[in-house]
């Protein structure tokens, strides 16, 4: 009994060293695999298919998307990064050098049909003085986007680091690609427990995982594009900027409408009525939109809670940077997924 128990305690100890040890070799990469774990995932369905018209040469299909993804996925994102920057540089000195009227704003919104009662009141009975708020309100702007201007300026190198951490994320990305699979199975077949069970378990975590990264990061990017090309149509300045914001904020509970709304409101109090009318059909286009490629996209995933992905998302961006827009929530989906799916087998062996 005794020899029993320092053979688990001795494998247990073992166990944690080698695991603490391989974390602080991992450590310096953990990034450069997040990233090739995210596009081999991303990519997995067009290596299926590239394989099945090569006749199962899977390490050419794998050689083919990997050579593919630094011109069909970095470089867009690069350049995506360069013109946010440049453009939120733009916003940034205009709102610097324009002297905006808090008073003169409150008085067009005063006279706004429907609202100007309202805001009539709020003007003679709030505690705080429209120049507090303006002041407030433009320190808050200029911090929002010197964060912003450093982060898509640091776009492209937060997705691979360097150029070394490049090339080392897409040697990582082919051979996820081309053994990805098999290297799941084998994992796999470590967990305790049945194989029918972990079949059903793999099943439920992967139908969480496409929900998370086609439900929600999907639709946030197409929600994005929407966002800037409305802007672009309207004649509103930097499109891209307000794009992004529309996909970041497409994470939130409200939507990207928090990015159209203002911009509505904003071309009402210029007086460029038909702009605030398109730009009002253009927010109900965007919600169409968001009911419908929602569903299309999670057609065969689970279930996923929006609390989930919204304090995942912010937390994943402050734990994991960029990464963690996709890897927060699909970590917290997974650990309420294994929650759900304990509970229904210990439902079922009851």
């Amino acid at each position: 009994m005794h020899s029993g128990f320092y053979r688990r305690c001795f494998q247990v100890g073992i166990a944690l060293v080698l695991g603490y040890a391989v974390y602080r070799v991992l450590e310096p990469l953990l990034s450069v695999i997040g990233w090739a774990i995210v596009l081999a995932f991303l990519l997995d369905p067009l290596q299926q298919r590239l394989r099945r018209a090569l006749r199962g040469r899977a390490a050419l299909a794998a050689g083919l998307l990997t050579v593919l993804t630094p011109l069909c996925v970095l470089l867009p994102l690069f350049t995506l990064g360069a013109v946010f920057a440049r453009q939120v540089g733009r916003v940034l000195e205009t709102v610097q050098s324009q002297n905006f009227s808090a008073a003169e704003l409150v008085n067009r919104a005063a006279a706004l049909p429907g609202v100007g009662r309202l805001v009539v009141w709020l003007r003679d009975n709030a505690s705080l003085s429209a120049a507090q708020v303006q002041d407030w309100a433009s320190d808050g702007v200029q911090r929002v986007l010197r964060g912003a201007a450093a982060t898509g300026g640091s776009l492209a190198l937060g997705v691979a680091g360097t150029i070394i951490g490049l090339f080392m994320m897409l040697f990582v990305l082919f051979f996820l690609l081309r053994d990805g699979r098999a290297l799941l199975s084998q994992a796999t077949r470590l967990i305790p427990a049945s194989a029918t069970r972990r079949e059903r378990l793999l099943q439920y975590l992967g139908e969480v995982t496409r929900a998370v990264v086609f439900g929600s990061s999907a639709t946030a990017v197409i929600q994005g594009i929407i966002v800037g090309v409305g802007f672009a149509l309207a004649g509103l300045p930097s499109p891209v900027v307000f794009g992004v914001l529309g996909m970041i904020c497409a994470f939130l509970p409200t939507g990207s409408a928090l990015v159209l709304v203002p911009a509505t409101l904003y071309l009402a109090f210029a007086g460029r009525w038909g702009g605030a009318v398109f730009m009002g059909c253009w927010t109900g286009f965007l919600w169409l939109a968001e009911n419908l490629l929602r569903p299309l996209l999670t057609a065969r995933g689970a279930e996923v809670s929006t609390l989930a992905i919204f304090i995942g998302a912010i937390g994943g961006v402050a734990a994991f940077g960029i990464l963690g827009l996709f890897v927060g929530p699909v970590l917290l989906s997974f650990a309420i997924a294994l929650a759900r799916f304990a509970q229904e087998s210990a439902a079922a062996d009851a």
